[in-house]
């Protein structure tokens, strides 16, 4: 169950024993809520259709997808126009009449579809896969696109998941198509940066995984997902206590050169950055990545995954070092072109690490070039139009919390007066050296 809240007054429902409708199966914390829902909050009207639809589950799972098809068609329109379907060859679905979407890392004329045509496609597979009991069983078909093999993202991975979950809702509890459906929504909420949704969603799905006693990688991944929401939504202390109880159990599970290993030491090394503790950080990616190379292929978008949360690490700490920024430039230098390769220059993964690499030169560029002045220099600062101040330089290359990303002050200074200011750049305009006091 992914309605886990009581719809009058939001209260944590129990999974199992929560009092329902007896018509549309609707929950509720208790019979006064349910009284109160019928008389004055308009389930009066809505319990015939949501019956009609399936029950409560799947009248929401229903809604919610066909609003999300909505949102994620208008986001392509401009890409996709004059384009058809690969799979239905129709500019518009027959029966939905939604427009076409594309949100992998397909180029030119490839990858346009219907989510409903993709949606229909990944059924169908993974059902044949189930007929015929065949070890492959097609699920990385509601999350990979087919032509171009990398995973959907943003609002059409939302679209995907809620699709998913509609499909595979009314399975028993304990078949794994119903709990990986789950897992499915939460990412695809996660991508599309519905986060609160997403974690609610994530925490039904590690509930049920605890209920019905999953193998423990499956665990783990379900842990590693709520871990990602937590840092989304700031809540880092959490998210990190969390990450390294994940890293820890999969490295004993299966080792350092595994998969999900890597992958949850990235997310971990994340975390440490959002904490500030960079060079934790460092420390972990600088042992992983060389395992990454070793064990994945080069176009593995997790590959540049961890290059990404090693530059910031590298970047982002006050005490980086001019060795840090080349080793940081270097990196990007080295992923930019095999990402706009494989992923195309339009994907997410893709614009952030040229993002990225542009303000690494920066900043790169600016401490390459040497200061006029050092600690403890006595000089003037620009207060405005013909009005300068003494003070002194007590700190070289300022950050703080409200300057854009990257950005750091070539000086802090102290003025006389007893003020703390910066000079946001090193030139005459902004700060000039003190001329010396005039011999009596």
């Amino acid at each position: 169950m992914i309605l886990t809240q009581c719809p009058v007054c939001a209260a944590e429902l129990p999974p199992l024993s929560a009092k329902q409708c007896s018509r549309c199966k609707t929950r509720y914390c208790g019979a006064d809520c349910q009284k109160q829902h019928w008389e004055a909050g308009g389930h009066d009207q809505l319990c015939k259709k949501i019956r009609r639809g399936g029950g409560a589950e799947q009248y929401n799972a229903n809604k919610k997808y066909t609003e999300a098809v909505v949102v994620a068609a208008e986001a392509c329109a401009e890409d996709t126009k004059g384009q058809t379907c690969y799979i239905c060859t129709q500019a518009l679905h027959w029966k939905t009449k939604e427009g076409l979407v594309r949100g992998c890392a397909c180029r030119g004329t490839a990858g346009f579809a219907h989510v409903s045509c993709l949606a229909e496609q990944a059924k169908i597979l993974v059902a044949e896969s189930e007929e015929n009991n065949l070890d492959d069983t097609q699920w990385h078909r509601w999350y990979k696109c087919s032509l171009c093999e990398q995973d959907y993202h943003g609002v059409v991975s939302c679209a995907l998941g809620w699709a998913c979950w509609k499909t595979y809702l009314g399975r028993p509890e304990a078949d794994w198509t119903r709990w990986c459906a789950m897992g499915q929504l939460g990412r695809g909420l996660l991508a599309s940066e519905h986060y609160e949704d997403a974690l609610s969603v994530q925490e039904a799905e590690l509930s049920t995984l605890r209920r019905i006693g999953v193998p423990e990688g499956q665990m783990l991944v379900a842990q590693s997902n709520i871990a990602n929401t937590y840092d989304l939504l700031g809540r880092f202390e959490e998210a990190l206590s969390m990450r390294q109880d994940t890293y820890s159990r999969w490295l004993k599970l299966k080792g350092d050169a595994h998969e999900e290993t890597l992958r949850e030491a990235t997310s971990c090394a994340i975390t440490l950055s959002n904490l500030h503790r960079y060079a934790e950080a460092k420390a972990l990616l600088r042992k992983m990545i060389p395992v990454a190379r070793r064990v994945l292929a080069e176009s593995d978008d997790l590959q540049f995954r961890m290059r990404m949360a090693c530059n910031r690490a590298l970047c982002e700490d006050p005490a980086k070092t001019l060795d840090d920024l080349r080793e940081a430039v270097s990196m990007l230098e080295e992923i930019e072109p095999t990402a706009r390769r494989v992923l195309g220059g339009a994907h997410p993964i893709t614009a952030g690490i040229e993002r990225d690499l542009q303000e690494a030169r920066e900043v790169l560029r600016s401490r390459e070039t040497p200061l006029r002045f050092k600690v403890g220099d006595r000089v003037i600062c620009c207060g405005g139009p013909n009005h300068w101040e003494s003070g002194t330089v007590i700190k070289l290359w300022y950050t703080e919390d409200g300057f854009a990303q990257g950005f750091y002050a070539p000086y802090q200074v102290e003025l006389d007066e007893g003020r703390l200011v910066f000079a946001p750049d090193d030139s005459d305009g902004c700060v000039r050296r003190e001329a010396p006091p005039e011999a009596s």
